[in-house]
């Protein structure tokens, strides 16, 4: 993978040799394995290279095909090699010599505009098409890869990153209030509802799904894929919903593991990043390879404190599953030294804007860290896994069915259910009538779950930020649509959903050289998985049955048919930060006096939350809303006087 940069006027002006040379040593903070750029009069593009596939040793990018009059700049991987090379008609012994930018350019000759659609992977790219006169590019489906970009009437300019745009004269460095109002009014861990803009008034984003077309006259953003797409895929048998399942999981891991470096993944205890490593450490056997895993476990003097339903420390489950796999080299990592608070600098400079995950940045950043050391290039996870292959919510389905009238099943499957998980049928069938009927119960929210609203009143009022949350469906007090099936469909059709985890995936991957993949988001997965019957992922009163049948073999029990815990991570996030309490608390309360701060954000949330929590550093404090708040607020106030 790779930072990608260009400058296309449109005026027909030529490109001074000082801004190209300027974008690009911007870059040159990152790892590289290459650098090149190439120019033509008016359009200049460049790429900071980091060789990951054994294509990409050596690739020449960017790269100019005489033949058909086409140069691209590309930062991809692409996963369906195989099925474009039959479709474009590639000989076969020219298929291993070709690299994936080479593959994206013989795509757009054969489809134009459309190219995007057919390709599989992890890409954001631009062509330069000398005899249309335009500059083409794309993001892939899920925004996997970062793609900004600034425009004018006689300027164009784009890179992976935002601050080499700034070293461009023309490009002013302003804050975008409405992107800013949205980060603070949201509740929610995405940014803002609107996928193209960005906490710069002057830099765009790609959005996820989107190409981008830039002429002499305009510049045209398109959705080129919307999901769920097609039909329910109607099989004889579960065994053969089973294997159909193994076979496109299996391709999509195995095309993940494209590099000539070594291959990592993310492990937990959970199904998600299990599946996907016991897959992939079952591939790397037949070459002779091992599959390293990167586990974060608290630290040593941490009680854990989360409900008995909730596992913080998930050593024992990942022991059983590398015992189990085989083929595993696991890495367990603590980072007893860091914590969300001091991390805050270096993620935002990482991020080049606020952000909201504070809770996972201090083990996230330094599993990249170690996976670096190690020489990996692929580090596997499994974060769509939720939304693709463990999908499967047991109460909101036996809602579905209850709406159906569908009793037979429902009585078998809640008798099931109340066995499996330890609990009275009666009380089950409560759960299941709520949900069913919503409308009829009263509303069940407290005080005590509303997400505290700190955005300053005045500021919402002129952005009118709130109600365009609403229109959004999104409710500024932090309530959620209980209806599973809703918030799914949400999850594939609402882009901003997806940006936030390819963001910090791209700018990681870019200052450690290690390439974050997941095979839960493979787009043939997320086609097959959004294809099946609801009653694939519940059966037999278990929820995420598809991937628990699917896994018997690779996962022991223990993991596979777990129906009572569930890991969480962060949970030590404010035991860690206990010898820093005073300093974040003296520094909370000193932004109050920050102008900038007074006009964006309400100081009396602001204070209430303080005297709530700063005098008892509770672990519990963890995930509450006035750290988040609080957390938030300390974020934006540093970002912003980064800008100063």
């Amino acid at each position: 993978m790779s930072a990608i940069a260009g400058i296309y006027h449109l005026n027909g002006e030529p490109v001074s040799v000082d801004q190209s040379n300027g974008i690009m040593k911007a870059l040159e903070k990152f790892p590289a394995n290459d650098i090149q750029t190439w120019r033509k009069e008016n359009i200049f593009l460049g790429c900071h290279a980091q060789w990951i596939t054994p294509e990409s040793i050596g690739e020449q990018l960017p790269f100019y095909d005489y033949d058909r009059q086409l140069a691209i700049t590309a930062d991809a991987i692409i996963d369906n090699r195989d099925e474009l090379f039959e479709r474009l008609h590639v000989n076969c012994e020219d298929r291993t010599k070709i690299t994936d930018s080479q593959l994206i350019l013989l795509a757009y000759h054969k489809w134009g505009e459309e190219s995007p659609k057919f390709l599989v992977g992890d890409f954001a790219f631009m062509i330069w098409d000398i005899k249309e006169c335009k500059l083409f590019g794309a993001r892939d489906f899920s925004g996997a890869r970062t793609l900004y970009f600034f425009r004018s009437q006689q300027r164009f300019a784009f890179c992976t990153v935002i601050k080499p745009l700034f070293t461009l004269p023309y490009i002013k460095k302003e804050l975008n209030e409405q992107w800013l109002a949205e980060f603070l009014a949201n509740p929610l861990m995405f940014d803002s509802v609107e996928p193209i803009s960005t906490i710069y008034r002057n830099v765009e984003h790609v959005p996820p799904s989107h190409s981008i077309l830039v002429t002499e006259n305009n510049v045209t953003l398109k959705r080129y894929s919307t999901l769920p797409e097609g039909n329910k895929l109607i099989l004889k048998s579960n065994e053969e919903y089973v294997e159909a399942f193994k076979d496109v999981f299996q391709r999509a891991v195995n095309d993940r593991l494209r590099t000539h470096h070594h291959v990592g993944s993310h492990l937990s205890g959970g199904l998600d990043s299990s599946s996907v490593a016991s897959f992939a450490a079952k591939s790397l056997l037949k070459e002779n390879k091992r599959l390293h895993t990167f586990s974060y476990v608290p630290v040593e003097d941490f009680v854990d404190w989360t409900h008995k339903s909730r596992i913080a420390d998930e050593r024992p489950q990942i022991e059983s599953i590398v015992q189990h796999v085989r083929n595993i080299s696991p890495n367990y990592l603590s980072f007893e030294d860091r914590n969300p608070y001091t991390e805050i600098d270096d993620w935002i400079e990482k991020m080049e804007m606020p952000y909201k995950f504070f809770e996972n940045t201090f083990w996230l950043k330094g599993i990249y860290e170690e996976a670096s050391k190690k020489g990996i290039g692929i580090l596997l996870n499994g974060q769509r896994g939720n939304w693709s292959i463990s999908w499967g919510p047991t109460v909101d389905y036996y809602a579905l069915l209850l709406r159906r009238l569908n009793w037979l099943r429902l009585y078998k499957e809640v008798y099931q259910f109340s066995k499996n998980v330890g609990s009275g049928r009666k009380r089950v069938m409560s759960a299941v009538t709520k949900k069913a009927f919503p409308f009829l119960y009263q509303n069940q929210y407290s005080k005590e779950d509303e997400f505290p609203i700190f955005i300053n009143k005045d500021f919402a009022i002129r952005t009118n930020v709130l109600e365009k949350l609403y229109e959004h469906g999104i409710d500024p007090r932090g309530r959620i649509d209980s209806n599973s099936y809703k918030i799914r469909k949400r999850q594939f059709q609402q882009l901003y959903y997806w940006n936030t985890i390819g963001t910090y995936g791209s700018k990681l991957s870019l200052n450690y050289g290690v390439v974050d993949r997941d095979p839960t988001n493979d787009l043939r997965v997320v086609r097959f998985c959004l294809s099946l019957p609801e009653d694939q992922y519940v059966q037999n009163g278990i929820g995420r049955a598809l991937v628990r049948r699917s896994t018997e073999g690779y996962l022991p029990d223990k993991i596979r048919l777990n129906v009572r815990t569930k890991g969480v991570q962060g949970a030590d996030g404010v035991h860690r930060m206990k010898q820093y309490w005073g300093r974040f608390i003296n520094e909370v309360e000193q932004l109050k006096s920050e102008p900038f701060i007074q006009e964006y954000l309400d100081v009396h949330v602001l204070e209430k939350c303080v005297s709530m929590i700063k005098d008892n550093p509770k672990p519990e404090l963890a995930f509450e809303f006035e750290l988040k708040v609080l957390m938030r607020s300390l974020i934006l106030h540093r970002f912003i006087k980064t800008l100063n």
